[in-house]
Protein backbone atom coordinates (compact mmCIF):
# COMPACT_ATOMS: atom_id res chain seq x y z
CA UNK A 1 0.00 0.00 0.00
CA UNK A 2 0.95 3.92 -1.12
CA UNK A 3 0.97 6.13 2.01
CA UNK A 4 -1.14 9.06 1.68
CA UNK A 5 -0.32 12.76 2.08
CA UNK A 6 -2.36 12.57 5.33
CA UNK A 7 -1.06 9.25 6.54
CA UNK A 8 2.54 11.41 6.71
CA UNK A 9 0.80 14.44 8.02
CA UNK A 10 -1.01 12.38 11.04
CA UNK A 11 2.13 10.31 11.47
CA UNK A 12 4.39 13.97 11.47
CA UNK A 13 1.54 14.99 13.91
CA UNK A 14 2.75 12.68 16.65
CA UNK A 15 6.34 12.63 16.31
CA UNK A 16 6.71 16.76 16.06
CA UNK A 17 8.86 17.41 18.70
CA UNK A 18 11.17 14.94 17.94
CA UNK A 19 13.74 16.64 15.75
CA UNK A 20 14.28 19.55 18.87
CA UNK A 21 14.99 16.42 21.87
CA UNK A 22 18.20 16.49 23.24
CA UNK A 23 19.26 13.54 25.67
CA UNK A 24 17.37 13.01 28.47
CA UNK A 25 14.46 15.71 27.02
CA UNK A 26 10.93 14.64 27.86
CA UNK A 27 8.99 13.10 24.82
CA UNK A 28 5.64 14.90 25.75
CA UNK A 29 6.25 18.66 26.25
CA UNK A 30 6.94 19.99 29.47
CA UNK A 31 4.25 22.18 30.98
CA UNK A 32 5.38 25.51 31.82
CA UNK A 33 3.46 27.73 33.40
CA UNK A 34 6.10 30.71 34.25
CA UNK A 35 4.56 34.14 33.49
CA UNK A 36 8.15 35.70 33.38
CA UNK A 37 11.69 34.29 32.24
CA UNK A 38 15.21 35.27 32.68
CA UNK A 39 15.72 38.24 30.71
CA UNK A 40 18.76 40.50 31.26
CA UNK A 41 18.61 41.71 28.07
CA UNK A 42 15.68 42.30 24.81
CA UNK A 43 17.61 41.91 21.97
CA UNK A 44 18.57 38.46 22.32
CA UNK A 45 15.20 36.62 21.87
CA UNK A 46 14.04 33.60 23.80
CA UNK A 47 10.82 33.90 25.80
CA UNK A 48 9.83 37.55 27.31
CA UNK A 49 6.45 37.90 29.02
CA UNK A 50 3.76 35.35 29.29
CA UNK A 51 1.13 37.45 27.64
CA UNK A 52 3.49 37.10 24.92
CA UNK A 53 4.67 33.88 24.48
CA UNK A 54 4.77 30.26 26.04
CA UNK A 55 7.11 26.95 25.87
CA UNK A 56 3.86 25.15 25.80
CA UNK A 57 1.49 27.31 23.58
CA UNK A 58 4.63 26.87 20.83
CA UNK A 59 4.35 23.07 21.44
CA UNK A 60 0.34 22.75 20.78
CA UNK A 61 0.72 25.67 17.79
CA UNK A 62 3.68 23.31 16.17
CA UNK A 63 0.95 20.54 16.03
CA UNK A 64 -2.04 22.43 14.86
CA UNK A 65 0.20 24.04 12.15
CA UNK A 66 0.74 20.44 11.06
CA UNK A 67 -2.98 19.80 10.57
CA UNK A 68 -3.84 22.96 8.58
CA UNK A 69 -1.11 23.67 6.71
CA UNK A 70 -0.13 26.88 8.03
CA UNK A 71 1.09 28.72 11.12
CA UNK A 72 -1.19 29.12 13.68
CA UNK A 73 -1.83 31.29 16.95
CA UNK A 74 -3.62 29.52 20.23
CA UNK A 75 -7.01 31.44 21.95
CA UNK A 76 -8.18 30.50 25.29
CA UNK A 77 -11.75 29.61 23.36
CA UNK A 78 -13.24 29.16 20.12
CA UNK A 79 -15.01 32.56 20.17
CA UNK A 80 -11.42 34.18 20.94
CA UNK A 81 -10.21 32.64 18.26
CA UNK A 82 -13.19 34.44 15.61
CA UNK A 83 -12.92 37.55 17.84
CA UNK A 84 -9.55 37.83 17.44
CA UNK A 85 -9.76 37.26 13.16
CA UNK A 86 -12.44 39.20 12.56
CA UNK A 87 -10.71 42.11 14.71
CA UNK A 88 -7.89 41.39 12.05
CA UNK A 89 -9.54 41.45 9.29
CA UNK A 90 -12.80 44.26 9.37
CA UNK A 91 -12.69 48.20 8.67
CA UNK A 92 -14.91 50.80 9.04
CA UNK A 93 -17.09 51.38 6.25
CA UNK A 94 -16.47 47.79 4.93
CA UNK A 95 -19.39 45.03 5.02
CA UNK A 96 -18.95 41.38 6.89
CA UNK A 97 -21.17 38.82 5.28
CA UNK A 98 -21.57 36.09 8.01
CA UNK A 99 -23.92 32.96 8.14
CA UNK A 100 -27.20 33.72 9.43
CA UNK A 101 -27.64 30.08 10.15
CA UNK A 102 -24.12 29.49 11.84
CA UNK A 103 -22.81 29.72 15.43
CA UNK A 104 -25.07 32.04 16.82
CA UNK A 105 -22.36 33.84 19.26
CA UNK A 106 -20.18 34.77 16.20
CA UNK A 107 -23.22 37.21 15.12
CA UNK A 108 -23.83 38.44 18.97
CA UNK A 109 -20.09 39.55 19.01
CA UNK A 110 -20.46 41.64 15.61
CA UNK A 111 -24.08 43.12 16.52
CA UNK A 112 -22.25 44.09 19.83
CA UNK A 113 -18.84 45.12 18.86
CA UNK A 114 -18.53 45.65 15.61
CA UNK A 115 -21.61 47.85 14.75
CA UNK A 116 -20.73 50.29 16.83
CA UNK A 117 -17.03 50.75 15.22
CA UNK A 118 -18.96 51.48 11.47
CA UNK A 119 -18.93 47.98 10.29
CA UNK A 120 -22.09 46.42 9.27
CA UNK A 121 -23.00 42.74 9.22
CA UNK A 122 -24.92 41.57 6.84
CA UNK A 123 -26.50 38.29 7.50
CA UNK A 124 -26.94 35.57 4.86
CA UNK A 125 -28.12 31.59 4.76
CA UNK A 126 -25.33 29.08 4.29
CA UNK A 127 -26.80 28.00 0.87
CA UNK A 128 -27.14 31.37 -0.17
CA UNK A 129 -23.48 32.33 0.13
CA UNK A 130 -22.60 31.27 -3.38
CA UNK A 131 -25.15 34.20 -4.42
CA UNK A 132 -24.40 36.69 -1.28
CA UNK A 133 -24.05 40.69 -2.73
CA UNK A 134 -20.45 41.37 -1.95
CA UNK A 135 -20.65 44.77 -2.90
CA UNK A 136 -18.19 46.85 -0.18
CA UNK A 137 -17.55 43.73 1.70
CA UNK A 138 -14.54 43.65 3.87
CA UNK A 139 -14.82 39.96 4.97
CA UNK A 140 -16.63 37.04 4.07
CA UNK A 141 -17.42 34.58 7.17
CA UNK A 142 -18.09 31.06 6.39
CA UNK A 143 -19.12 28.10 8.58
CA UNK A 144 -19.37 24.53 6.31
CA UNK A 145 -21.33 22.52 7.89
CA UNK A 146 -23.19 24.83 9.54
CA UNK A 147 -24.36 24.31 13.23
CA UNK A 148 -26.61 23.11 13.79
CA UNK A 149 -28.12 22.51 10.29
CA UNK A 150 -25.52 20.69 8.71
CA UNK A 151 -25.82 23.01 5.19
CA UNK A 152 -22.64 23.06 3.08
CA UNK A 153 -21.57 25.66 1.15
CA UNK A 154 -18.53 25.57 -1.63
CA UNK A 155 -15.91 27.34 -0.17
CA UNK A 156 -13.05 27.50 -3.49
CA UNK A 157 -16.23 28.73 -5.47
CA UNK A 158 -17.13 31.52 -2.32
CA UNK A 159 -13.28 32.41 -2.41
CA UNK A 160 -13.01 33.34 -5.65
CA UNK A 161 -16.09 35.72 -5.74
CA UNK A 162 -15.02 37.06 -2.25
CA UNK A 163 -11.44 38.00 -3.60
CA UNK A 164 -12.40 39.71 -6.94
CA UNK A 165 -14.69 41.65 -4.46
CA UNK A 166 -12.06 42.30 -2.59
CA UNK A 167 -12.69 41.01 0.48
CA UNK A 168 -11.13 37.96 2.69
CA UNK A 169 -12.24 34.30 3.78
CA UNK A 170 -12.44 33.49 7.20
CA UNK A 171 -14.09 29.82 7.62
CA UNK A 172 -15.02 28.56 10.85
CA UNK A 173 -13.75 24.88 10.79
CA UNK A 174 -14.89 23.57 14.23
CA UNK A 175 -17.17 20.79 13.34
CA UNK A 176 -15.47 18.79 10.98
CA UNK A 177 -11.49 20.17 11.92
CA UNK A 178 -8.63 19.99 9.39
CA UNK A 179 -8.42 16.18 9.49
CA UNK A 180 -11.18 16.19 7.64
CA UNK A 181 -11.34 19.59 5.66
CA UNK A 182 -8.47 22.26 4.86
CA UNK A 183 -10.16 25.75 4.08
CA UNK A 184 -6.51 27.36 3.21
CA UNK A 185 -5.92 24.70 0.63
CA UNK A 186 -9.31 25.75 -1.04
CA UNK A 187 -8.79 29.46 -1.34
CA UNK A 188 -9.84 30.98 2.45
CA UNK A 189 -7.59 33.44 3.87
CA UNK A 190 -7.92 32.48 7.54
CA UNK A 191 -9.16 29.54 9.48
CA UNK A 192 -10.33 29.54 12.84
CA UNK A 193 -11.43 26.67 14.97
CA UNK A 194 -12.67 25.70 18.96
CA UNK A 195 -10.45 22.95 19.84
CA UNK A 196 -12.30 23.11 22.96
CA UNK A 197 -14.25 20.72 20.68
CA UNK A 198 -13.13 17.66 18.84
CA UNK A 199 -9.06 18.22 19.18
CA UNK A 200 -9.38 18.58 22.75
CA UNK A 201 -11.43 15.97 22.37
CA UNK A 202 -12.47 15.38 26.86
CA UNK A 203 -15.06 18.30 27.55
CA UNK A 204 -12.34 19.48 29.72
CA UNK A 205 -10.74 22.42 28.61
CA UNK A 206 -11.90 26.01 26.37
CA UNK A 207 -9.51 26.74 23.64
CA UNK A 208 -9.19 28.10 19.82
CA UNK A 209 -7.22 28.73 16.96
CA UNK A 210 -6.11 31.03 13.81
CA UNK A 211 -4.65 29.48 11.06
CA UNK A 212 -3.22 31.27 8.29
CA UNK A 213 -0.70 31.29 5.60
CA UNK A 214 -1.03 35.33 5.03
CA UNK A 215 1.84 37.15 7.04
CA UNK A 216 0.71 40.37 7.92
CA UNK A 217 -2.76 38.69 8.75
CA UNK A 218 -0.85 36.81 10.89
CA UNK A 219 0.84 39.68 12.45
CA UNK A 220 -2.26 41.30 13.06
CA UNK A 221 -3.76 38.60 14.56
CA UNK A 222 -0.59 38.08 16.84
CA UNK A 223 -0.71 42.07 17.61
CA UNK A 224 -4.75 41.87 19.08
CA UNK A 225 -3.44 38.48 21.46
CA UNK A 226 -0.96 40.42 22.49
CA UNK A 227 -2.35 43.79 22.83
CA UNK A 228 -6.00 42.37 24.46
CA UNK A 229 -4.81 40.16 26.68
CA UNK A 230 -6.84 37.12 24.86
CA UNK A 231 -4.20 34.33 26.01
CA UNK A 232 -5.14 30.59 26.68
CA UNK A 233 -3.12 28.82 30.08
CA UNK A 234 0.20 26.70 29.43
CA UNK A 235 -2.16 23.97 31.56
CA UNK A 236 -4.89 24.23 28.79
CA UNK A 237 -2.56 24.36 25.89
CA UNK A 238 -1.03 20.85 27.28
CA UNK A 239 -4.55 19.16 27.12
CA UNK A 240 -5.10 20.32 23.83
CA UNK A 241 -1.31 18.57 22.85
CA UNK A 242 -2.26 15.45 24.48
CA UNK A 243 -6.04 15.70 23.18
CA UNK A 244 -4.53 16.42 19.12
CA UNK A 245 -2.56 13.02 19.66
CA UNK A 246 -5.40 11.11 19.27
CA UNK A 247 -7.57 13.03 17.55
CA UNK A 248 -7.09 11.70 14.12
CA UNK A 249 -8.38 7.53 15.77
CA UNK A 250 -11.38 9.14 17.59
CA UNK A 251 -12.64 10.86 14.49
CA UNK A 252 -12.25 7.80 12.04
CA UNK A 253 -13.83 5.96 14.95
CA UNK A 254 -16.54 8.71 15.43
CA UNK A 255 -17.60 9.61 11.38
CA UNK A 256 -17.96 5.73 11.15
CA UNK A 257 -20.04 5.03 14.29
CA UNK A 258 -22.10 8.71 12.59
CA UNK A 259 -22.37 6.69 9.06
CA UNK A 260 -24.20 3.92 11.12
CA UNK A 261 -26.41 5.67 13.66
CA UNK A 262 -27.64 8.42 10.58
CA UNK A 263 -28.62 5.14 8.05
CA UNK A 264 -30.43 3.94 11.54
CA UNK A 265 -32.60 6.89 12.51
CA UNK A 266 -33.03 7.39 8.70
CA UNK A 267 -34.70 4.36 8.76
CA UNK A 268 -36.57 4.71 11.80
CA UNK A 269 -40.25 5.61 11.91
CA UNK A 270 -40.56 7.51 14.60
CA UNK A 271 -37.71 9.83 13.50
CA UNK A 272 -39.34 12.44 11.17
CA UNK A 273 -36.22 13.63 9.27
CA UNK A 274 -32.22 13.41 9.30
CA UNK A 275 -29.15 15.24 8.33
CA UNK A 276 -26.15 13.57 7.79
CA UNK A 277 -23.74 14.61 4.68
CA UNK A 278 -23.03 10.98 4.56
CA UNK A 279 -26.32 10.11 3.43
CA UNK A 280 -26.18 9.95 -0.52
CA UNK A 281 -29.54 11.49 -0.73
CA UNK A 282 -28.44 14.71 2.29
CA UNK A 283 -28.46 17.87 0.13
CA UNK A 284 -24.75 18.23 1.36
CA UNK A 285 -23.71 14.91 -0.03
CA UNK A 286 -22.22 15.47 -3.32
CA UNK A 287 -20.27 18.87 -2.30
CA UNK A 288 -18.82 17.23 0.88
CA UNK A 289 -17.57 14.43 -1.27
CA UNK A 290 -15.44 17.18 -3.11
CA UNK A 291 -14.34 19.41 -0.44
CA UNK A 292 -13.70 17.37 2.62
CA UNK A 293 -12.36 14.11 3.69
CA UNK A 294 -15.08 12.69 5.37
CA UNK A 295 -18.58 13.48 6.55
CA UNK A 296 -18.22 14.17 10.20
CA UNK A 297 -19.43 13.29 13.73
CA UNK A 298 -22.83 15.58 13.74
CA UNK A 299 -26.18 14.54 13.09
CA UNK A 300 -29.48 16.04 12.84
CA UNK A 301 -32.51 14.49 13.75
CA UNK A 302 -35.93 15.98 14.05
CA UNK A 303 -38.73 13.91 15.99
CA UNK A 304 -42.16 14.57 16.46
CA UNK A 305 -41.91 17.67 18.57
CA UNK A 306 -39.73 19.51 21.57
CA UNK A 307 -41.69 16.89 24.34
CA UNK A 308 -40.50 13.53 22.03
CA UNK A 309 -37.38 15.11 21.95
CA UNK A 310 -36.81 15.70 25.51
CA UNK A 311 -37.95 12.27 26.50
CA UNK A 312 -35.91 10.35 23.89
CA UNK A 313 -32.47 12.49 25.38
CA UNK A 314 -33.64 11.76 29.10
CA UNK A 315 -34.53 8.07 28.04
CA UNK A 316 -31.37 7.49 26.11
CA UNK A 317 -28.23 6.03 28.75
CA UNK A 318 -25.37 7.38 26.50
CA UNK A 319 -26.46 10.88 25.29
CA UNK A 320 -24.86 13.44 27.57
CA UNK A 321 -27.59 16.61 27.56
CA UNK A 322 -24.64 18.98 26.87
CA UNK A 323 -24.14 21.91 24.38
CA UNK A 324 -21.17 21.34 22.97
CA UNK A 325 -20.26 18.35 20.35
CA UNK A 326 -17.21 16.38 19.34
CA UNK A 327 -16.36 14.18 22.82
CA UNK A 328 -15.25 11.04 23.57
CA UNK A 329 -18.60 10.79 24.43
CA UNK A 330 -21.98 11.09 22.65
CA UNK A 331 -24.22 13.83 22.99
CA UNK A 332 -27.34 15.45 22.18
CA UNK A 333 -29.53 18.67 22.85
CA UNK A 334 -32.55 19.92 21.35
CA UNK A 335 -31.67 23.08 19.50
CA UNK A 336 -33.89 25.16 19.38
CA UNK A 337 -34.02 25.99 23.06
CA UNK A 338 -31.58 28.58 22.57
CA UNK A 339 -33.37 29.70 19.44
CA UNK A 340 -31.76 28.34 16.34
CA UNK A 341 -34.29 28.25 13.43
CA UNK A 342 -35.10 24.39 13.69
CA UNK A 343 -37.91 22.68 14.07
CA UNK A 344 -38.91 22.56 17.77
CA UNK A 345 -38.10 18.57 17.44
CA UNK A 346 -34.81 18.71 16.37
CA UNK A 347 -31.86 17.24 17.66
CA UNK A 348 -28.05 17.90 17.09
CA UNK A 349 -26.43 14.48 18.12
CA UNK A 350 -22.45 14.56 18.34
CA UNK A 351 -21.40 10.51 18.04
CA UNK A 352 -18.93 9.82 20.36
CA UNK A 353 -16.16 7.05 20.52
CA UNK A 354 -18.25 4.44 22.36
CA UNK A 355 -19.03 0.79 20.93
CA UNK A 356 -21.52 1.54 17.90
CA UNK A 357 -23.56 -1.03 18.80
CA UNK A 358 -23.94 -0.38 22.09
CA UNK A 359 -24.89 3.18 21.28
CA UNK A 360 -27.36 2.20 18.52
CA UNK A 361 -28.85 -0.13 21.37
CA UNK A 362 -29.40 2.80 23.48
CA UNK A 363 -31.02 4.80 20.77
CA UNK A 364 -33.32 2.11 19.28
CA UNK A 365 -34.50 1.74 23.50
CA UNK A 366 -35.17 5.28 23.77
CA UNK A 367 -36.91 5.45 20.60
CA UNK A 368 -39.36 2.94 20.78
CA UNK A 369 -40.24 4.11 24.09
CA UNK A 370 -41.74 7.11 22.93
Amino acid sequence: MTQTPDDRRFAELLHHRAEGLAQGDPITPPLVSSATYHLPRVDQGGFMYGRMSMPTWEAVEAQLAILEGAPCLSFPSGMAAISAALMATVAPGRRVVLPSDGYYTTRLFADAFLAPFGVTADYVPTLAMAQADLTEAGVVFLETPSNPGLEVCDIAAIAARAHAAGAKVIVDNTTLTAVLQRPLDLGADVVVAADTKAPGGHSDVLFGHVATRDAALMARVRDWRKLSGAVPGAFEAWLVHRGIETLEVRMARMCASAQVIAERLAAHPKVQAVRYPGLPGDPSHALMARQARGFGFLIGATLADADVAEQFLESCPFLARATSFGATHSAGERRARWGDAVAPGFLRLSIGVEPVEALWAGMAEALAGL
